[in-house]
């Protein structure tokens, strides 16, 4: 910095211009303040020159200061060219701002640059990323040429607003898919929650012979494993995490480590936690402590958060969900949760969210403070949600008999038939609690509910994981293509119990008679 700062002493003296080199390399350092101060210096810069400031500041986060250069541009006579537009377009998104993306695309539209690739892909990116899909999707199906990252860019789009439907269309029609491309489906199919889907998409993937799995598309595809349980695929995933230098990275050792918590492998996590010790963040120490909190290793947990506070790492709202869940699979640690529950917002300015009353309303519940549990839900500042009174019919199960109990239920039930009309859980839950108090009028009268509303229990179903592949199973299913195999072994099973359960029958028959 010093040599440039003499360097441009030098050139005042002696008469000699060298301003634009000395703006590329402070560019460089980078020291944007005395870049722009030379920048301002010139009398007529170029579009070049624009563009590179400009560019700078993006990289920086300062997308403000793009869009006050390309006034200036315009201001001073300087046309802009499609790189330019495609930098604003940039820096539109990122401010989240539709109003300025719609008129720098006006300003683009006046210029006639629609023909250059760049440019227009940037502008699908960008309304992609503001959420406006019609004007997306319009921009992309006038394109005439359309690269690879024009269509990521639109299915990127459809994933993100949850249009899984529209991104797989896409998806199937492009000439040509990258591993972005597969990457965009995955993460789109976990971030939305549908894990079988972006586990099978993983797979299909692996199948292709021209594309290989980038650090991203580990730490998208990790937490579907770690979701669906799907161990034996996620400990590969993780092996070839490792052999290519992907573990480094945060994102994927933070997915490794969700992994193993989240599949009982509490051990593992804890040394995979140790093993990014250098370079874990607030994420990897949740998710440490959320896998302790419901192994019931309560003990850990706490130790863990006071750990964390020695080592100045200051807690989230994550935190004292996780610390709050290891109060109930403590056996009930009400006053420990009431003391978490009372520091987040007094020692940490965290206010308690609708996560947190629900789970110490959890707490509450399932060690028998029922009246606790519903004035805590009547105190709340927000509205409570399904989750919250979910949680207090749950409790109120465990806790049957007791008349309090019962009268609590119907009001918790009550209230979620109207938020979820179509949850047959909770008509469900509800009958068997007037069944264990031997209510059977209310039994009665829920099932004849149920069957007036057309509300049928879903079936359940279960995922076992051999080979790598996940296989899904519901009661008496066929579907499967080895269904036959399967039914053919259980038949074996059933008749050497039997023939098992016979014959202890017999022997103890005999063993009666002779005595």
């Amino acid at each position: 910095m010093n040599r440039l700062k003499q360097i441009h002493a030098y050139t005042l003296r002696n008469g000699i211009d060298h301003t634009e080199t000395l703006i590329l390399k402070l560019l460089h350092i980078p020291n944007l303040p005395y870049a722009r101060t030379l920048f301002n210096l010139l009398p007529k810069p170029n579009v070049f020159l624009y563009n590179k400031l400009i560019q700078a500041y993006s990289s920086y986060g300062q997308h403000h200061q793009c869009l006050s250069l390309y006034t200036q541009m315009c201001l001073s006579g300087c046309n802009p060219n499609p790189q330019s537009f495609t930098l604003l377009f940039c820096a539109c998104a990122a401010l989240s701002s539709p109003h300025l993306g719609q008129t720098i695309h006006s300003h683009f539209f006046k210029s006639g640059f629609q023909r250059d690739v760049f440019a227009p892909t940037s502008l699908v990116d960008m309304y992609a990323k503001l959420g406006m899909l019609r004007c997306a999707r319009q921009q992309f199906d006038e394109m005439r040429v359309r690269d690879t990252p024009t269509w990521n860019s639109m299915i990127s789009g459809y994933a993100k607003s949850g249009n899984l439907k529209g991104a797989l269309e896409l998806f199937g029609l492009m000439p040509y898919r990258n591993v972005v491309s597969w990457t965009t489906m995955i993460s789109g199919y976990s971030q939305n929650g549908q894990y079988s889907k972006a586990l099978a998409m993983f797979l299909e993937m692996e199948k292709e012979t021209d594309v290989r799995p980038n650090g991203v598309t580990v730490a998208s595809v990790l937490p579907a494993c770690a979701n669906l349980g799907a161990l034996e695929v996620g400990e590969r995933i993780e092996e070839y995490a490792r052999k290519n230098g992907f573990f480094e990275n945060l994102y994927v050792s933070n997915a490794v480590l969700e992994l193993y918590a989240r599949c009982g492998k509490i051990d593992i996590a804890r040394q995979v936690f140790n093993e990014i010790s250098r370079h874990r963040n607030l994420c990897s120490w949740n998710t440490m402590i959320m896998g302790l909190a419901v192994h019931g290793r309560f003990n850990e947990a706490f130790d863990l958060y006071d750990e964390m506070l020695r080592v100045d790492i200051a807690p989230d709202d994550i935190t004292f969900v996780g610390l709050i869940l290891a109060c109930t699979h403590g056996g009930g640690m009400v006053i420990k949760g009431r003391q978490f529950f009372k520091a987040m917002e007094k020692e940490f300015g965290i206010p308690p969210k609708l996560e947190h009353y629900g789970c110490m309303v959890d707490l509450l519940g399932r060690a028998g403070e029922l009246k606790e549990a519903y004035d805590l839900i009547q105190s709340m500042p927000m509205k409570p949600d399904s989750v919250v009174w979910g949680a207090l019919l749950g409790a109120c199960s465990f806790h049957c008999i007791v008349e309090l109990a019962v009268e609590l239920a119907e009001k918790a039930a009550e209230l979620l038939f109207e938020l979820e009309p179509w949850n047959p859980a909770n008509y469900v839950i509800l009958s068997n609690i007037y069944a264990s108090a031997g209510r059977w009028d209310g039994v009665a009268k829920l099932r004849k509910a149920m069957k007036g509303g057309k509300i049928i229990k879903a079936a359940g179903y279960s995922f076992i994981e051999v080979g790598g592949q996940l296989h899904k199973f519901i009661v008496e299913d066929k579907s499967h293509f080895r269904s036959d195999e399967i039914y053919a072994l259980l038949d074996g099973f059933y008749t050497e119990i039997k023939l098992h359960r016979d014959t202890t029958c017999w022997l103890s028959e005999l063993e009666e008679i002779q005595f």
